[in-house]
């Protein structure tokens, strides 16, 4: 055997196959520690990183549980340096982007799905409570999604009057609420509800339009406009 073959890692050759499959069939082609691989790759080109990969989504659940997750918990990881948790935060802030890219100067009303799949993406894996407002000119477009208040794993103080004079300073016309319920259980609680009420109130007096609220987990979202509580 030739000396360059016998002293090439053998994981090279799996590298390569593993691209290669990735090219040809996309995210469908290979399993979600698979993809975390080739992200990892980069980050550590003289290790094989497949064990790395799988300890991840074990322990984390999930390929976007891995992408979401602090970067103070994936330094607790045995491997995981400042490269790798680069690598990763870079892959969701481009998630981030691209999600907002879809809805930014459009008209939301008429791009639902694109808003619920941006604010799954913002909130589905925070680990404590945001609230954010989605502020819409008079067609319904987008022109600042802004985080309002962030507070423990299951409360969030909001202030309504904090929220319309933010609508009034960016001349908004409409407002959606968003936040998120980090239990996993998106049912809005008896507080939610009264809370978007006030809102609601105090933007009808000052002719800002509340919308929708959407409490968003990783489960899943719920509408309290669908639910008939707006």
């Amino acid at each position: 055997m030739p000396a360059d073959k016998k002293n090439k890692p053998h994981y090279n050759g799996h590298r390569q196959r593993l691209k290669d499959r990735f090219r040809k069939g996309g995210v469908d082609a290979v399993a979600e520690y698979e993809l975390l691989e080739l992200l990892l790759y980069s980050a550590i080109p003289r290790r094989d990183v497949k064990p790395l990969a799988k300890e991840l989504i074990n322990h984390f659940g999930s390929f976007s549980e891995v992408i979401s997750a602090p970067a103070k918990r994936l330094s607790e990881i045995s491997g995981i340096g400042d490269a790798v948790i680069t690598n990763l935060k870079l892959v969701e802030a481009a998630a981030q982007k691209l999600a907002l890219g879809k809805i930014m100067d459009q008209p939301i009303l008429s791009n639902w799905q694109a808003l619920v799949d941006y604010c799954q993406i913002q909130l589905g894996h925070q680990k404590n409570e945001q609230f954010r407002v989605l502020f819409l000119d008079r067609k319904n477009r987008l022109i600042a999604d802004e985080k309002q208040q962030e507070g423990t794993i299951d409360h969030t103080p909001v202030y309504p009057r904090e929220v319309i004079k933010r609508a009034l300073e960016l001349h908004a016309t409409a407002i959606i609420l968003v936040h998120n319920h980090p239990s996993g259980d998106p049912t809005p609680s008896r507080d939610d509800v009264e809370m978007t009420k006030r809102i609601e109130d105090a933007g009808n007096q000052l002719g800002v339009m509340l919308h929708d609220h959407l409490i968003i987990s990783k489960s899943g979202q719920t509408s309290l406009k669908t639910m008939g509580l707006i």
